[in-house]
Order: C-alpha cells, then structure tokens, then sequence
C-alpha cells in the first residue's frame, strides 16, 4: 500500500515537472531565438519481490530449511530525467529594421558519435565576463556605442572583442561583416558546436559551455555553411498547437495519478478506522 503511495506520488511530481516545461515553451513561443525543451522521462529501476518461507522435511528432529518463492517484479515509479532544447532551426521573420540579424543554418554536419546537427551562435559577453552564445539577434547599440542584445549583454566579434560603432547606420553582409560607409569595421563573432545537447542553457535566451570554453570560430569549420539575414529575426521554435496538446496531455496523466492517490487514501482510512477497530 505505501508502496503505492510513492509510485503515484512520483507520477504525479513527473508532470508536474512537465507541464512547468510546457508553460515555459508556450510562455516563449514569440520569444525570438528561443529553443524549445523536450522533457526526457525515465522509470526508475523495477524491484524484484520474494516470499521468504520454509519447508520441512520429515525426518526424527523435523528439519526446516528455509526458501525463497519469488513473486514477481514491481515497477517503483518514473521521474522526468532532462529537459533538452531542439536546436531546431526557426522560421525567419522579416522585420526591416537594421538592427535586427538572424543566422540562417544553410549546411550543418552530423556529429559522427551521437548523430545530433551542429550549429552555430552569435557570441556575447555574459555578465560574469565569460563567453555566452544566442541565437536571438534582436540587437541594440547602447548609449556608449557597443553593440549589445536587448537585455544588455555585449556582441563580440570573431576576435571576442566587444563591437563599438558610431551609429546604428551600419549593414551586415552574409558572412557576419558589419559594413560602415561600405568599409568592415568588424565581423560578428560566430561559435560553432558539434554538439548542442552538451551546452547548458541559461536565462534569456542564452547558452553556456562546460567550463565557460569558447566555442570554435564557425568560419573556420570545415563543412559548416551558414548566412546572417539583416532585418530578419530567427522565431521560436516552438509549436504552440502540440505544445498544447501536451500539456493537455500531462494534466490529464497527473489527473489520473490524483485520483489513484485518493482511492489509497480512502483505502487506508477505511483500513484504520474499520477493520483496526477493537470492539
């Protein structure tokens, strides 16, 4: 019985989880760049059950000697393990305003050992100095001239340097060059990663590497192909109609673990106040 308890408790918990996911991606959907999380659920290991009993053989001193019957395996539960972003590539909106850059995925390779795409990010300075990486190119030039995204976190170049201008007069050429007066005055720094399951994903909208290690300059990536898009922005990916359909989905499921935990509840009151009663 208690048993019972902890497995629809953990059910119940796991889509709670679920759906807190699912209202993050619906909350985002016009979010410009943002990755949306897939939730990776897991059970957790069965445990096998045994009778432990005797038998006695018929001999002077009755001997018993002790056995085991097994019973069969119990399933203990499931728990939401992960959430990993699709780096799915978004669909571009044109806006027409100067500021505004996407990277538009033209051929990304295979990771041979794990099979997942690359891609590529914009590079920017996060607040603890290190490197960040976006794909939110709905840009800004502040009051000092530097280049930053709308929360303020700086745009670095190809060198990891921050990009001043005197204006935000400027155009951007396919590869990343941001032209003044049809002279480069720099190049948009760009990271590529073989693997982006392995970065870990920060608040708005930004990415992190394991030991805050930069990632390599995506124009020197053998096979990597890629254009910046001036006056488009990269949409969400998120798909609000099946991301509705699943949170749908989780609420009926933490619905049906609620109702099983009722049926215990009552069970075990029944137990307690009736069949324990002493007369």
């Amino acid at each position: 019985m208690f048993r019972g308890f902890y497995t629809v408790a953990s059910g119940m918990l796991s889509q709670q989880r679920k759906t807190e996911m699912l209202t993050n991606n619906m909350s985002n959907a016009n979010t410009p760049g943002f990755k949306a999380d897939r939730a990776s659920m897991r059970a957790f290991p069965e445990m096998l059950m045994e009778r432990m009993d005797s038998t006695s053989i018929p001999t002077e001193k009755t001997l018993s000697l002790p056995f085991n019957q097994k019973v069969g395996a119990l399933n203990t539960g499931v728990y939401m393990q992960e959430t990993i972003p699709s780096f799915l590539q978004g669909d571009l909106q044109e806006t027409g305003r100067s500021l505004d850059i996407a990277l538009l995925d033209v051929s990304m390779p295979a990771n041979e050992e794990t099979g997942s795409t690359g891609s590529v990010f914009l590079a920017v300075e996060g607040a603890d100095g290190n490197p960040r990486y976006t794909r939110n190119g709905n840009l800004t030039v502040n009051g000092n001239g530097f280049l930053t995204t709308n929360s303020g976190f700086y745009m670095l170049d190809e060198n990891g340097e921050r990009i001043q201008l005197d204006s935000d007069q400027f155009t951007v050429g396919e590869k990343g060059q941001i032209l003044v007066d049809e002279n480069v005055v720099a190049t948009l720094g760009v990271g590529y990663s073989e693997d982006p399951n392995r970065l870990v994903k920060q608040g708005d909208g930004l990415f992190a590497t394991e030991g805050n290690v930069a990632l390599p300059d995506a124009y020197e990536e053998a096979n990597v192909s890629f254009t910046t898009k001036q006056g488009f922005l990269e949409r969400s990916n998120v798909d609000a109609s099946r991301t509705m359909t699943d949170m749908l989905s989780a609420y009926r499921s933490f619905e049906a673990n609620q109702k099983v935990l009722q049926a215990y509840d009552r069970s075990m009151e029944k137990a307690a106040n009736e069949i324990g009663r002493v007369n």
